[in-house]
C-alpha cells in the first residue's frame, strides 16, 4: 500500500498536498481499495468557501456511494475535470493524475489537525 511520507492525511482518507496557501486533495490509496472500481467523481461545490469537514463532493464505486469531506476550511479553487470522463484515474494513480480538488485554505492552524503518513499507518493498522 502506498502512503506518500510528503503528503498530510485525514481521519476521512484524504491525503493532502501544501503548497503555499493551497492544498491539493484527494483519495489515499487504502480509501480506493476499499471503495473498489470508482466509476464517478462529483464535485459540485468549485468557487465555493466550506467549513473542515463538510462534504465538497461524493466518488461512487462499484459497490457504494463515498461523501467526501474537506480536510481545511477554504474555497475549492479547481475541479480535476479529467475525473469526469476517467473517474479510474482515482484507482490507478490516487496521489497523481487522480487528485480531486485544489483548495485555498484559510486557517493555517488547521494544518496541526491533519496526520503525518505515520500517523495514517496507525489509523489503517498498515
Amino acid at each position: 500500500m502506498n502512503i506518500p511520507a510528503d503528503l498530510k492525511y485525514t481521519k476521512d482518507h484524504e491525503w493532502v498536498k501544501i503548497e503555499g496557501d493551497t492544498a491539493t486533495v484527494g483519495i489515499t490509496d487504502f480509501a480506493q481499495g476499499e471503495l473498489g472500481d470508482i466509476v464517478y467523481v462529483e464535485v459540485e461545490t468549485l468557487d465555493e468557501t466550506l467549513d473542515i469537514e463538510e462534504v465538497f463532493g461524493t466518488v461512487e464505486a462499484v459497490k457504494t456511494v463515498s461523501d467526501l469531506f474537506l480536510p481545511l476550511s477554504g474555497e475549492i479553487v479547481e475541479f480535476n475535470e479529467t475525473l469526469e470522463d476517467e473517474p479510474e484515474l482515482v484507482n490507478t494513480d490516487p496521489y497523481g493524475a487522480g487528485w480531486m480538488i485544489k483548495l485555498k485554505f484559510s486557517d493555517d492552524s488547521q494544518l496541526e489537525g491533519l496526520m503525518s503518513a505515520d500517523d495514517y499507518k496507525v489509523l489503517i493498522g498498515a
